[in-house]
């Protein structure tokens, strides 16, 4: 199979295809956090950085992305406290990507979505002035 022009983190069109009614499914019935987080990312706010939901990453469903600058944002729920090793496997595998892992609990986004904004601000500047430095 040629995988010319596709990312090594890209998953095949197998797999994709697999993958894509769930990620739209997970988009057309977020989290209350995940809902409220997007209307934070959505339209490029954060420094015009354009964020996708249920972004597939390999053979993973990220629950925000930007491919632009490698930044992945999950909100984790009440789940997660019962999946931590498989989120630290999770996250080893997309960092190994090339991709930065942040994380917010649903509590952050409900108590204090603006220091979530911000500390995601913060995070962002950073990337893109990263991308921005010569080699």
């Amino acid at each position: 199979m040629n995988n010319l022009g596709r990312q090594h983190w890209q998953p095949s069109p197998k797999l994709m295809k697999r993958l894509q009614p769930l990620a739209r499914q997970m988009r057309r019935e977020p989290t209350g956090a995940e809902a409220k987080l997007w209307q934070r990312l959505r339209k490029r706010q954060i420094r015009d950085v354009k964020f996708r939901r249920q972004f597939i990453i390999e053979r993973f469903i990220t629950d925000f992305c930007s491919p632009q600058i490698r930044l992945i944002i999950e909100v984790d729920g009440p789940i997660h406290q019962y999946t931590q090793v498989e989120d630290r496997i999770r996250q080893e595998y997309l960092e190994a990507c090339g991709f930065e892992v942040i994380r917010f609990t649903n509590m952050d986004i409900f108590d204090t979505l603006d220091s979530v904004a911000n500390a995601i601000d913060v995070v962002v500047t950073r990337k893109l002035a990263e991308m921005s430095r010569p080699e």
